[in-house]
Parts: structure tokens; C-alpha cells; sequence
């Protein structure tokens, strides 16, 4: 497929209530309001495409650089191109999402995300925090620089409720994806969860609510799944 048919594909999907939802969220023009579900029966049929996804992020379209995101080959995109990609996501289903669950599956996501989390500029803050969190559910604990994440959990400890909105909402993900996915710092977030309490971020709408990290961890321990590491950051 072309990027234009793609985008044709795109507009045929396209769902008002959806595009509400999204809008409501953040997502600005141009886009059609597609539903996750809608953009995966794209994918199975390009599958895997690098060039294809570059074409289609460069577009604009919210709808195409989620789908994008999905596409993406995380063995030919490079450190300038995952760059581009977060300088570009303009809400945050993609500086959240799109963008860290590429750069968390590739050779360079973590370092990349330590230079992120030092900016200024919100999207890349939050990038860089979700692509930690990303990184640390898809690799072994073998692999992981224990150390640094603990001082991580500290960072976002002492800086979360100063932190701009979604960069704080990032920094409470990344304690509860820290709890639940490395268990031998399952003890230090939760410490870290308790001295954080409750979050307050500015969300779309009064029916999104930022999860408590002490008890998001309790129930991934309750039902015996601490340490069970996922195949893919995206979906």
C-alpha cells in the first residue's frame, strides 16, 4: 500500500464520536477520528514497513502516525528519526505512546530517554519517562542498569508533583510499570508510590483519572504477575 491509500483507508474508518473523543483529548487537524481496532486491519496487511511508516508519520495526520507507531521497524529506525518523531508528536497519544513504544524496542531507547527526561519541553520529558517504563517492561532484568533505575524511582519521587502535567503523569506510570515489571525493585516503588499519593494532571475529560501507583502495584502483585514482561510495548 502507498501512504495515500492508506489515508484513503484511513478516511473510510473514520468515526465522529471517536474524533470527538480525541479531539477532546488533544488531537488537532488533520485526522479522522479511527479507532485502534480500525487501523490494525491496515496493519495486517503492511505489516512491518519502515519507509512506509516514515511517509505516514510526516503527514500530520494524528490517525497516520499512530498507525505509524505501529508499523515501524525498530531495527531500521534510527536516533534522528525517533527524534523527528517526538519533536512532531504534538498530544500525547504519541509522546506518550507512539513514540516510546518504538524507541523503547530499539538498541538506543534507554539512553535516548535519559537525555529526554532532562528537557525542558514537555513532550519530550514525557517521551523519555514512558520509554523508561516501555524499556523496563520488555527487557530481562539481567538487562536492566538496576542501579539507575532505582535512582530513576527516586528522580521521579522528589519531582512529580512539580513536574508539568503530563510529564508527572508519565513519572507515575513509570513507578507503577517499575513496581510491577522489575521485582526486584518492587519494595523501592513502592515506597516511592506511597510518598507520591495521588497525582493531579489536567486530563481530556473528568472520566479519565490518573491510576494511584499503590494500589496499581498491589494488584499486579495480588494476582501473581510481578516480573511477567510483555513481547511488545505497543498495541
Amino acid at each position: 500500500m502507498t501512504a495515500k491509500e492508506v489515508l484513503q483507508e484511513l478516511e473510510s474508518y473514520g468515526d465522529e464520536n471517536t474524533k470527538r473523543t480525541l479531539a477532546t483529548h488533544g488531537a488537532k487537524e488533520p485526522f479522522f477520528g479511527v479507532k485502534v481496532a480500525d487501523l490494525k486491519k491496515i496493519l495486517k496487511r503492511t505489516k512491518v514497513n519502515h519507509e512506509l511508516s516514515l511517509e505516514l508519520y510526516a503527514t500530520g495526520n494524528s490517525d497516520a502516525m499512530y498507525l505509524a507507531g505501529l508499523m515501524a521497524d525498530e531495527k531500521q529506525i534510527t536516533k534522528e528519526q525517533i527524534e523527528d518523531w517526538v519533536d512532531k508528536a504534538y498530544w500525547y497519544y504519541l509522546f506518550e505512546y507512539t513514540v516510546p513504544w518504538v524507541a523503547s524496542e530499539t538498541d538506543f531507547g534507554f539512553d535516548l530517554a535519559l537525555e529526554w527526561i532532562k528537557h525542558d519541553e514537555e513532550r519530550f520529558a514525557a517521551a523519555g519517562w514512558a520509554t523508561l517504563a516501555s524499556y523496563a517492561a520488555l527487557n530481562s532484568d539481567e538487562l536492566l542498569d538496576i542501579a539507575k533505575y532505582t535512582e530513576l524511582l527516586e528522580t521521579a519521587g522528589n519531582n512529580v508533583h512539580n513536574a508539568k502535567n503530563r510529564v508527572g503523569f508519565a513519572m507515575n506510570g513509570f513507578v507503577i510499570a517499575i513496581g510491577s515489571y522489575v521485582p526486584e525493585l518492587t519494595a523501592k516503588a513502592k515506597e516511592i508510590a506511597a510518598k507520591i499519593g495521588k497525582v493531579d494532571v489536567t486530563m481530556g475529560t473528568k472520566a479519565c483519572k490518573v491510576p494511584l501507583a499503590t494500589e496499581y502495584i498491589q494488584k499486579v502483585e495480588d494476582k501473581g504477575r510481578l516480573g511477567i514482561k510483555r513481547k511488545s510495548a505497543r498495541c
